[in-house]
């Protein structure tokens, strides 16, 4: 018998974060929960830092995850807007950490193959793919059903060669 695994996907952003909670059972998933950890543009960067590390804790409180996923940063033109994406990328990495769960990284190329079926599809194609896979999943951002696409992607790889390449940084 294969026991239920809850894992928390994470879509991480300085002005929104995005969390999705999903349980696999074998290749069944079920949705559970997501949504959106914000940050107050008005504050600075370290006050911004503390609102998602709370707000993303809360939730790791909340749906008790086994395992965590978070997408890896692909670096843009902005070399200060990919620092600051770093940032909160660490407190997405953080959070789940300290909380004793194995967090695993998935390239965006990766996560958008594995949910749509290509490595270049569009925002509104995972949405899409999100309400195929999980017809009762509801999402309040974009950012969410990426954390949701993250949590099946996680879901699929997590016992394979691929997923083990990921988890090490080498996909």
């Amino acid at each position: 018998m294969t026991h239920p695994i809850r894992v928390l996907g994470i879509d991480p952003g300085l002005r929104r974060m995005g969390w999705g909670v999903i349980e696999a059972i074998g290749n069944r998933l079920t949705f559970i929960a997501s949504g959106t950890v914000t940050s107050n543009n008005k504050q600075d960067l370290a006050e911004r830092l503390v609102q998602l590390h709370d707000g993303l804790s809360r939730i790791v409180e909340l749906q008790a995850p086994m395992e965590a996923a978070v997408e890896l940063t692909f670096v843009n033109k902005d070399a200060g807007a990919t620092l600051k994406l770093g940032q909160a990328r660490g407190v997405a990495l953080l959070v789940p950490a300290l909380a004793g769960l194995r967090v695993s990284e998935y390239a965006p190329n990766l996560v958008k193959k594995t949910v749509v079926g290509t490595g270049h599809a569009e925002k509104d194609q995972i949405r899409a793919m999100v309400k195929v896979l999980m017809p009762r999943a509801t999402f309040d951002t974009d950012d969410a059903a990426d954390a949701l696409a993250i949590a099946i992607c996680h879901a699929h790889h997590r016992g394979s060669t691929t997923g083990r390449l990921a988890r090490a940084g080498a996909a």
